[in-house]
Formats: structure tokens, C-alpha cells, sequence
């Protein structure tokens, strides 16, 4: 049985070594563990992973092999699991979705605190209580077009808060394309140079000091031609962005593989006060935006990666993150990264023709001079040309 699953991490492209896999047989039979499914998959990670850049390619190897492992799901402090629980969904015609209200922020939050100290049972297809299926601004997969969700996934990708811990996966750099065209797209964006050490033959150089030296050989060398662009990426990761974890993994692997100047950090939504570049260690290792705006140069091209969807007070209100109260508005942090690097463009997986419907896409295409582009080959060509000006 093992061997079929080494075989399944090999397949996968993780390094694994027989003298790790025999390591694990030897764990095994020392009996280091219980018998727990749980318990082998930490211990298998521990004795066949090298690097935690393969993580995610072993958690999807290990979860295809064994038909899916359960996930432990951290239900939200203080609310009961079956309040969120949900066995029925209300459908509204456009009129009454129109006519729903919105709360506001402040608002929305205050509700929620008198809501926990007064509910005493669960709700669903409400409009008040924190439940589910209905109309009410608490709970999951309800219709309100302004709330708090707790548990579920959403319906309408307007949330202003999310009540949960989050988990976000690292996009792929070794991902293999299915397409060489966005690499060629990319490389519009070119700047080439020749520097450092001479380690190429410099073959027209050569023949003509050969020639000189009357026939003999006389070897020129020369540094290699590189492309100097320097480019800052910052992407979009977790929530809505897991729709667009493919076409997303695809253009930062072709964006590695062309650009040797790259620097990359992630963000949730939208760009707050830090970011961070391992998504499993981004509470404890976060680097403070205002950092990452002074150390690159002006001339570095600045690429957006994300969809933009989101409740609008995540752009615009103090403390409008999901996950935290920030103390700037995010529309302050977008405007100092374009002010900071004047080459930038801002790359939505979502289809161009659903931007006109999401106040968030509008929000943010204002900020960034309308420089939004899908990714589709069309976009990314339109993209680079901008900034290559």
C-alpha cells in the first residue's frame, strides 16, 4: 500500500528519496504513532518533505491517494455549529434584493454584539437572528448584500467581515503551462542589458578579431544579455481568489520565468498595512508595506494580481478589512503604492464583463486610473504595453 503512495508523492514532483521513505516504514514500525489517519499525515510530511515549498503538492497528493482526508474545521468561537447549518435557501426575485437594507459598519457590528447576547436558539431563512438561507446580515448563504459572515461560504462576495481563522495556499512558481502564450505576452516587457561577467562567447566579436590576427584564433567573451525590468508583483490570495487559483498559478509561473528581477508578496482583498510571502507562516512573518514602498525603486514596474471583489468598506473604511481591524482604509495604502511606483497596472482574473457590476471593481479601477486589466492574452498585451511607456 505505501509503495503505491510513494510512488503517488514521486508522481507529483515531490523529491522524495528512498532512504526518507524507509524512514517513515521505520517510524511505522516503532510504533511512534496512533493508529490515526491525521497522525500519519503529519508524520509522513515530517519524514518525506524536505522543503516546505512542497506542502501544498503533498497535501494534494496525499488527499488524491487517500480519497480525502476530513479537515478539522475551527467552528467560530461562541456560536453553536448548528446555528450554521444550513438545510434550506430562500430565493429572491431582483425586486426584493433591491430592497434590502443595508446596515453600515458601524452598525452592522453593534447589531452583532446584541445579537450574541440575546439569541438563544438557531435560525434559518430569517431576516434578524444570526442563522442561514435567509435575509438576515449574520450568518451564511443568505441574501443580504451587506453582512457578517459566520461559517459557510458566502452567496453575494460582499461581506464586510468574515468570523472565521483562514487558510491560504502559496501559488505554485513550478506550475507547468498548458500554453506557451502568456509567457509571450509577457514579454513585451523586456529591457535588455549586458552585465556582469563575461561568460558568453561573443561570436561576432571573435570572427572579427580573428580575422585581424590573421587567421588565428582569437576568443572574445561577453556578459550574457539579461532583461534588467525590475518588477514588483503583489498578489490577491484566499476567499474569492481560490476560483482563480489555476489561471492565477499560471501567470506567476510564467511571470517567474521571465522575469529575473522579481519580487513578489501576497495580500488578502486588498493591500492593508503589511503583506507577506508564505502564506502559512503570514501571522508570524509579515513585512510592513510601508517597507516594501521604500526599499524598491521608482522605475520598478508594479503588477496588481487580484479580483477585486469585495465589500466596498474594505477599500474605503478604517477597520473594513475582514480579517482585522486596520487602521488605515485601503484606498490610502493603493494610493501610495501607484504614487510610489508610476508603472503599475492591475492584472482581475474575473471577466471584464461583470467588473460594471461590482462597486468594489469600480472602486478600485478609479484608484488605479482605470489601468485594470483581465488576464486573458488580449489584457496581458495591453497590459505590458502599458508599462513599457
Amino acid at each position: 500500500m505505501l509503495i503505491d503512495f510513494f510512488f503517488t508523492l514521486r508522481d507529483a514532483k515531490i523529491p522524495v528519496s528512498i532512504k526518507e521513505f524507509l524512514t517513515l516504514l521505520e517510524a511505522l514500525q516503532q510504533q511512534v504513532i496512533a493508529p490515526s489517519l491525521d497522525e500519519f499525515y503529519f508524520l509522513a510530511r515530517l519524514t518525506l518533505v524536505k522543503d516546505e515549498a512542497h506542502f501544498d503538492k503533498f497535501d494534494r497528493a496525499f488527499g488524491a491517494y487517500f480519497k480525502g482526508v476530513a479537515a478539522v474545521f475551527d467552528n467560530a468561537q461562541g456560536i453553536p455549529p448548528d446555528w450554521l447549518l444550513q438545510r434550506m435557501r430562500r430565493e429572491l426575485t431582483p425586486e426584493q434584493l433591491a430592497a434590502l437594507e443595508k446596515f453600515g459598519y458601524d452598525k452592522l457590528m453593534e447589531r452583532l454584539q446584541e445579537l450574541l447576547k440575546e439569541q438563544k436558539e438557531r435560525h434559518e431563512g430569517g431576516n434578524k437572528w444570526i442563522g442561514t438561507g435567509g435575509t438576515s446580515p449574520f450568518g451564511n448563504g443568505g441574501a443580504n448584500p451587506e453582512g457578517i459572515r459566520i461559517g459557510g461560504k458566502g452567496g453575494q462576495r460582499s461581506a464586510v467581515k468574515v468570523w472565521e481563522q483562514r487558510s491560504y495556499r502559496d501559488y505554485d512558481a513550478e506550475r507547468e503551462l498548458g500554453t506557451r502564450n502568456i509567457k509571450v505576452a509577457l514579454r513585451r516587457l523586456r529591457r535588455f542589458a549586458r552585465e556582469g561577467a563575461e561568460e558568453e562567447l561573443a561570436l561576432d566579436a571573435t570572427i572579427r578579431a580573428t580575422a585581424n590576427n590573421a587567421g588565428y584564433l582569437d576568443i572574445k567573451m561577453q556578459p550574457e544579455r539579461r532583461n534588467k525590468v525590475k518588477v514588483l508583483m503583489l498578489l490577491d490570495v484566499g476567499g474569492t481568489m481560490d476560483e482563480h487559483i489555476e489561471r492565477t498559478e499560471e501567470l506567476f509561473s510564467a511571470a517567474k520565468s521571465e522575469f529575473k528581477n522579481m519580487e513578489f508578496f501576497y495580500f488578502h482583498n486588498c493591500v492593508y498595512d503589511y503583506l507577506w510571502k508564505n502564506n502559512r507562516r503570514r501571522n508570524a512573518e509579515r513585512f510592513p508595506t510601508w517597507d516594501v514602498l521604500r526599499k524598491y525603486q521608482a522605475d520598478t514596474k508594479l503588477i496588481f494580481v487580484g479580483d477585486a471583489t469585495m465589500s466596498p468598506y474594505e477599500v474605503l473604511q478604517p477597520g473594513g478589512s475582514v480579517e482585522y481591524n486596520n487602521a488605515e482604509a485601503g484606498a490610502e495604502w493603493l494610493a501610495r503604492c501607484v504614487t510610489t511606483f508610476p508603472h503599475f497596472v492591475w492584472l482581475n482574473p474575473e471577466p471584464e464583463g461583470v467588473w460594471q457590476y461590482r462597486q468594489s471593481i469600480s472602486i478600485i479601477r478609479q484608484i488605479m486610473n482605470n489601468r485594470m486589466y483581465p488576464v486573458t492574452l488580449e489584457g496581458l498585451d495591453r497590459a505590458m504595453r502599458m508599462l513599457s511607456k
